[in-house]
């Protein structure tokens, strides 16, 4: 398991939890952190009314954040309308 993460990798892992559609195992996988390490993670980096936002998000049970509450048709990791961000906040292109 990996603990120290430079700016862009930072950045990646906070979009990916954010997204609804991507699955803690994507980042689990493309980063080696596991659920509890990604929500520590952003709850050390968004602000506290952000944070409580995305977790009530999360837990609400409209977020498919878990493989296993998702559609078993859907296999990507991300969104093809996805766009990069730096300093969390979108990119303009």
């Amino acid at each position: 398991m990996r603990t120290a993460f430079n700016e862009r990798e930072l950045d990646r892992i906070i979009e990916m939890a954010w997204e609804d559609r991507t699955p803690f195992e994507a980042i689990e996988f493309q980063f080696e952190i596991p659920e509890k390490e990604v929500i520590k993670l952003m709850r050390t980096n968004l602000k506290e009314g952000s944070f409580k936002r995305w977790r009530k998000r999360v837990n609400s049970g409209v977020s498919q954040k878990h493989l296993k509450k998702r559609n078993p048709e859907i296999s990507r990791f991300k969104s093809s309308r996805q766009k990069a961000i730096s300093g969390n906040k979108i990119s303009k292109r």
